[in-house]
C-alpha cells in the first residue's frame, strides 16, 4: 500500500460555540446568519490570508495554511469581523466561534483534497479549549510567532484532552487593552456555565453572563446567601459568601473568600484570599459539589 505524503502545516480549526441551542430557539435565523458568516467573513478572511478551506460545511471548519504566523493573523482578522458582524444581532442570536490553532505534521489524502492526523486532531482539541468568541493555540505555535502589539498570549496552562496521551499546554490570544464597547476576539463573550452534581448525585447547575463579569470591576461573588451573593448557589456545603469570580489581566479567575469548606481547580485548593485562574473543561470544587467549566 502505498505511503500517503506529509507535509508540516498550519492548521486552524474553528466550531461554533452553542449551535444546538442556537438552532433549537432559531434554526432557520441561525442558517442564515451561518452562511452570511461564512460568505462575508471567513472566506475573505482565510483568502486574504493565503489558507485553503478543506471543511466549511456545517457549523465547524478547517483551513490549512503554509505558517503558523499566517494562521494566527487570520485567525485574529476572523474573530475581529465577527464582533463586526455580531454588533447588530440580538445577544442571543450571536454567533461566537472557538478557534484553535496548531503546527504539527499532516496526512494528505490528495485524492479527496482532506488532511487528517495527528496535526489537525491537536487543533481540534485545542479549539475546544478556546473561549466562545476567542483564540486558543499550543506551544508549537506561540514559540514561534510573534503577535501584534495590540495582543499577547496568555498562558492557559496543560491540559487532558480526549484521546491524546500526553497534556497539552495551551495559551489564549488576547488584546493588551479590551475595550467594552468594541468586543472583539479576545475576550469571552456569551455565557460562562457550570454543570455538576454533589455527592448525592443531584444536579448543580448555574451560569453568569460573561458582559456582567467584564463590567464589574469587584467581580461576582457565589455564595448560598441570597442577599450577600451575586450567584446563588443554594448548597449545605457551600459558604454564604464562598467565591468571587471575576476577570484579572484579561483571564477569569476564581478567588476563594475563606470559605468553610474549600474551593478547588482540578484537584487543586484554592486557598483562601488567593486567585487560580479558570478555562473551558476545568473541573470547580465548591465545598462538596463538583462542577464543569464551561463557555457557550
Amino acid at each position: 500500500m502505498p505511503t500517503r505524503p506529509r507535509r508540516l502545516s498550519a492548521i486552524l480549526h474553528a466550531d461554533l460555540a452553542g449551535f444546538v441551542r442556537l438552532t433549537e430557539d432559531a434554526e432557520d435565523l441561525t442558517f442564515e446568519h451561518l452562511n452570511s458568516a461564512r460568505g462575508d467573513v471567513w472566506r475573505p478572511a482565510i483568502e486574504g490570508g493565503g489558507g485553503r478551506l478543506v471543511h466549511g460545511s456545517g457549523d465547524s471548519m478547517l483551513v490549512e495554511f503554509a505558517s503558523a504566523m499566517a494562521a494566527i493573523a487570520t485567525a485574529i482578522d476572523i474573530q475581529e469581523r465577527m464582533a463586526e458582524f455580531n454588533e447588530p444581532l440580538l445577544e442571543e442570536q450571536r454567533l461566537l466561534f472557538r478557534i484553535g490553532v496548531h503546527m504539527g505534521e499532516v496526512i494528505v489524502d490528495e485524492a479527496n483534497h482532506d488532511l487528517f492526523g495527528d496535526g489537525v486532531n491537536l487543533a481540534e482539541r485545542i479549539q475546544v479549549m478556546a473561549d466562545p468568541g476567542g483564540i486558543a493555540v499550543s506551544r508549537a505555535v506561540r514559540d514561534i510567532v510573534d503577535l501584534p502589539k495590540e495582543y499577547a498570549f496568555i498562558d492557559g496552562g496543560e491540559h487532558r484532552a480526549k484521546h491524546v496521551s500526553r497534556a497539552l499546554h495551551i495559551f489564549h490570544v488576547r488584546s493588551r487593552q479590551p475595550s467594552l464597547e468594541t468586543t472583539t476576539s479576545v475576550l469571552p463573550q456569551g455565557k460562562l456555565r457550570f454543570v455538576g452534581t454533589d455527592p448525592a448525585g443531584r444536579r448543580v447547575a448555574f451560569s453568569v453572563a460573561m458582559e456582567k463579569l467584564l463590567k464589574s470591576r469587584e467581580g461576582l461573588v457565589v455564595g448560598r446567601d441570597m442577599d450577600h451573593s451575586d450567584v446563588v448557589v443554594a448548597h449545605p456545603t457551600v459558604s454564604r459568601r464562598h467565591a468571587r469570580l471575576r476577570f484579572a489581566d484579561n483571564v477569569l479567575q476564581i478567588e476563594d473568600l475563606g470559605s468553610t469548606n474549600g474551593t478547588a481547580v482540578n484537584g487543586g485548593a484554592v486557598a483562601a484570599g488567593t486567585a487560580q485562574a479558570l478555562h473551558p473543561g476545568d473541573r470547580l470544587r465548591l465545598g462538596d459539589i463538583d462542577l464543569e467549566v464551561r463557555y457557550g
